[in-house]
């Protein structure tokens, strides 16, 4: 199964999006040039809605995957050609008002087919546009879209169904789990109907568990029903088939031919009432189809059982939404059983593998990713090829052209491809460019969504702004399960994802196909059978020859260079050689110092710089020329000082500093940024801090304070908090303080409250005397805090436990109390953490207390807890999951320890949600003679004790 080009998209949008611009802004007051914009407009407008019809396409023609890529092309060289044009009248423009722009302009038109020959490319543009308006007729497109039907096809899953338990591995564990879970309420006097939903990525064998789930719990109902739900769902025909698998109880056949949705929903109602039934809804795909399925099925107080399979997460929930139903989350294959089912289906037993091979089997195993589908569909490819070493290697190099090409591949591909069809156009777009980065990346959510922005793809809707609209999209594509979720948040939101090797491979081949982005090394170059100008460029290695081979190409068109090999520096193309650059990330390379980047300053369109964690210790000065620049990242770099200049970047919004950074002088002539980072207020001018303030975007700020006395850090202390004051008014969500020493204080008569401030964090160990009269329960957006006290008491505890949207708190002190602390409140906090470098406490938790607590990570001072009998109260964390306990043995002797170790354990076995816990001994300078200095675990086999 094809599906028709969906990169199109990633052009036509911002193309369409720039001509809007042009006609809104003052070229479009200039009667030729409107004229000519009018006419590209309403002519790609109509391109882009019937490209939008074939993106939708299953099995589209030739000639139609022809069309899409002649209109990609045309699109992206009309960007280039305006582009072009702005850029060269731009300079002419800046002089005056409208009157010498129109007059400049005039006599620039009059002069473009001597001057750079763009009037000679608009021309062969509007050519283009004929021939492909023309070819559009000429292919009867139209028609082709009209008479498309979907063709029955055999379900990729059916396998699953029929599959022999003989044959499966690790499905034991979860299946029986799951079992118990279903047949609990067996002998209880409730009776409610409980739903499982299991959700996880294609190909992971939700459909296998569930009918094994069934296989065995089958004998314990009245009535048992298995029904697909698929993309596209017609629900009528699914609750007739689900009416003909429940049994009539006069043994009648039922003739449902002419029956309605209505009637065919209420006659199943009918027969499942009095009835302890059974169902598997597998494959489901939107909230929609569950809520026009879930009304047939009675709450009977009968203990009947509902199961349901989707890939996507917000469906799963919106299955299970009593406390009594279970959302469970497919987890990969372990190595061990990946190995064990691999080897098991080629060779018969997982004994039998040729040591010549093992090298290549594991190979093929990191690239499955514990994906069952995967290892048994390249297992089956390999059952049938000789046993050697080179045809195992040639396969590893081929996946991503076998998933396409291969039948023992099909079912896979085809697998994988629902998950990516059933995406939107704009979410296409987004995910194939995530085949920027090489496998088992990293991908960090606020570097992702950057590039989006920077690239064009995303624009405001509904109210809501880029950045917004972005992250949105992102979290759709984890919630869609196509990328996996990494750095899970206090928040429950992921920082980071991860793709699958598997779905990287499909993105790879789509992305190659759209002439979407071209990947040098990695084992994914893709140079050569290409159509058109590369467009986007991805170094994941390059050496002399992969070197050579890129000098042959035209890199003028290139709108994204993205180098993540560390070492290759010295092999890439010149600066000098793009000129439509819109991204540019070199984050973590090697040898960046030594690259060229005076050309930066030619590349007129850039809007996202990145080059974090490299040694460039100078900016070039010519990067004060990029003035659309939306986006610059040279973080933990030596950079301490920014070009003369540099405030001339009115554009940027995110700026992030390499840790030292000396804030330049008249930013706040930069008005639309909305976050700085990695800047030291000590160094920098006393103005410049003070300057801060006049920056009412400002969203982030991540300073670094170095502590002092004299009266020129005071003098900063003072000009940082009339910014704090000001920007206070404003929208600040997050403020990051780091310093070595000395003391906050200053920053206790912060006045206004920020009231959109979400989180404070204090990394150091300087510290307030007490709980800063600011931090409030007015304070009603604060969820995360990380604070340092001098010493920890009841009455602080207090005011922080009554914000009333704290989901995180993290709390370090200097001074061990005086006596125990008791913990009330803190309705919403999810994790706590209490640490010290020197120091430890007791804290007691009273009923009430933290009613969401997740995680507790605590610091217990073992002699003052033996006082008091060693009690936490941790049956009162109603929701913990798991607990930390960094036990501090100073004057404690072994018995006390042992007795410590066994009381909390005690509390985490009576506790109904059997927490995990794990128990570490603290140690501090004057024991790490005796252990090594090493952090020592309580238990003595080095294994973490879990409840």
């Amino acid at each position: 199964m094809e599906v028709a080009v969906s990169a199109s998209h990633g052009v036509m949008g911002p193309l369409l999006g720039k001509l809007a611009d042009l006609l809104a802004g003052k070229y479009g007051r200039i009667r030729g040039v409107r004229g000519e914009i009018l006419s590209l407009q309403a002519e790609l407008t109509s391109m882009h809605a019937a490209l939008k019809n074939y993106t939708m396409l299953e099995d589209p023609d030739v000639q139609v995957m022809t069309w899409t890529s002649l209109l990609r092309e045309l699109a992206y060289d009309t960007e280039d050609c305006i582009d072009k044009f702005i850029r060269r009248l731009g300079k002419r423009g800046r002089r005056g008002g409208f009157k010498e722009l129109l007059r400049d302009t005039t006599r620039f038109l009059k002069s473009l087919n001597s001057r750079c020959g763009i009037a000679d490319q608009i021309d062969e543009l509007k050519a283009r546009i004929k021939h492909v308006k023309e070819l559009k007729d000429c292919y009867k497109l139209s028609e082709i879209l009209r008479s498309k039907t979907e063709h029955a096809a055999v379900d990729p899953r059916l396998c699953a169904l029929f599959a022999e338990e003989a044959h499966l591995v690790g499905v034991e564990g979860p299946r029986d789990d799951l079992v118990k879970w279903m047949l609990k309420e067996e002998n209880s006097s409730t009776k409610d109907r409980k739903v499982l939903s299991i959700v996880g990525f294609g190909g992971l064998g939700k459909t296998t568990l569930a009918n094994e789930v069934y296989r065995k719990i089958q004998g314990h109902f009245d009535c048992q029903v298995f029904v697909s739900v698929s993309q596209k769902p017609y629900i009528k025909n699914i609750i007739k088939d689900v009416i003909s698998q429940v049994p009539c109880q006069d043994g009648s056949t039922k003739d449902t031919s002419d029956w309605d949705e209505k009637k065919s929903i209420a006659k199943l109602r009918e027969l499942l009432q009095d009835k302890r039934y059974l169902v598997i809804v597998d494959d489901i795909w939107s909230t929609q189809a569950w809520n026009n399925i879930k009304c047939a099925f009675p709450y009977n107080n009968c203990s009947s059982r509902i199961i349901t399979t989707t890939r996507i997460i917000d469906v799963a929930r919106s299955c299970c939404p009593g406390s009594d139903d279970r959302v469970y989350e497919m987890a990969a294959l372990s190595d061990l059983h990946s190995k064990r089912l691999f080897l098991k289906r080629i060779f018969g037993s997982e004994d039998h593998c040729p040591d010549m091979l093992k090298e290549s089997s594991n190979e093929i195993l990191k690239k499955c990713g514990g994906l069952p589908l995967a290892i048994i569909s390249i297992s089956s490819l390999l059952a049938n090829r000789p046993v050697v070493k080179e045809e195992w290697e040639k396969i590893i190099r081929s996946i991503g052209s076998a998933l396409e090409n291969n039948q023992s591949l099909e079912g896979m591909s085809k697998i994988l491809l629902l998950s990516y069809n059933d995406l939107p156009p704009n979410l296409k777009t987004c995910l194939l460019y995530l085949s920027v980065f090489p496998e088992d990346y990293v991908i960090d959510r606020e570097r992702l969504v950057r590039r989006w922005i920077a690239e064009g793809f995303i624009s405001e809707e509904r109210g809501q702004s880029q950045q917004e609209v972005a992250e949105r999209y992102f979290y759709e594509l984890v919630n869609k399960s196509m990328v996996q979720p990494e750095d899970i948040g206090y928040d429950g939101k992921a920082r980071a994802c991860r793709v699958h090797d598997m779905m990287l491979e499909i993105i790879i081949s789509k992305s190659n196909e759209d002439n979407f982005i071209v990947v040098i090394g990695g084992g994914q170059t893709s140079l050569a059978n290409r159509q058109g100008f590369i467009r986007r460029l991805s170094i994941q290695h390059i050496d002399h020859e992969l070197a050579h081979l890129l000098a042959q190409e035209d890199l003028s068109h290139v709108r994204s260079l993205t180098v993540t090999s560390s070492a290759c520096t010295k092999h890439l193309p010149s600066l000098a050689k793009f000129e439509a650059l819109r991204v540019v990330d070199f984050a973590g390379c090697e040898g960046l110092e030594e690259y060229d980047m005076k050309s930066i300053g030619k590349l007129f369109q850039l809007k996202y710089l990145n080059f974090p964690a490299t040694r460039i210790s100078k900016l070039p000065s010519e990067i004060v020329l990029l003035r659309d620049l939306e986006t610059l990242h040279f973080g933990a770099t030596p950079v301490e000082e920014l070009p003369t200049g540099f405030a001339q970047l009115t554009k940027l919004q995110h700026l992030i500093g390499g840790g030292w950074t000396i804030i330049p002088k008249k930013i706040g002539n930069m008005r639309n940024l909305r976050e700085i980072s990695g800047f030291s207020i000590t160094k920098s001018p006393a103005d410049a801090v003070e300057d801060l303030g006049n920056l009412p975007g400002l969203e982030e700020i991540d300073i670094y304070l170095d502590g002092g006395e004299s009266d020129e850090f005071r003098r900063h202390e003072e000009m940082l908090l009339s910014s704090l004051c000001k920007l206070g008014r404003c929208k600040l969500r997050s403020l990051r303080i780091r310093a070595n020493d000395g003391s906050l204080e200053f920053l206790g008569s912060w006045s206004p409250l920020p009231f959109t401030l979400q989180e404070f964090h204090m990394v150091g160990d300087y510290c307030f005397t007490k709980v800063p009269e600011w931090i409030a329960p007015a304070l009603t957006s604060l969820s995360f805090l990380d604070i340092n006290l001098a010493e920890l008491t009841e009455e602080g505890l207090v005011t922080l436990g009554e914000l009333p949207t704290l989901l995180h708190l993290v709390l370090w002190f200097r001074k061990i109390p005086d006596d125990r602390v008791i913990v009330r409140g803190f309705p919403s906090l999810k994790q706590f953490t209490i640490y010290s470098n020197d120091a430890s406490a007791y804290v007691t938790f009273v009923k009430g207390s933290m009613p969401k607590l997740k995680k507790l990570d605590l610091l217990i001072n073992v002699s003052m807890a033996k006082t008091y009998d060693f009690y936490l109260g941790i049956e009162h964390l109603t929701c913990l999951k798991q607990a930390t306990a960094r036990l501090d043995n100073r004057g404690a002797t072994p018995s006390e320890r042992k007795a410590a170790e066994a009381a909390i354990r005690a509390e985490a076995g009576a506790h109904p949600n059997h927490p995990t816990v794990n128990i570490y001994e603290e140690l501090y300078e004057e024991d790490s003679e005796d252990t090594g200095g090493d952090e020592k675990k309580s238990n003595e086999d080095g294994d973490a004790d879990e409840n």
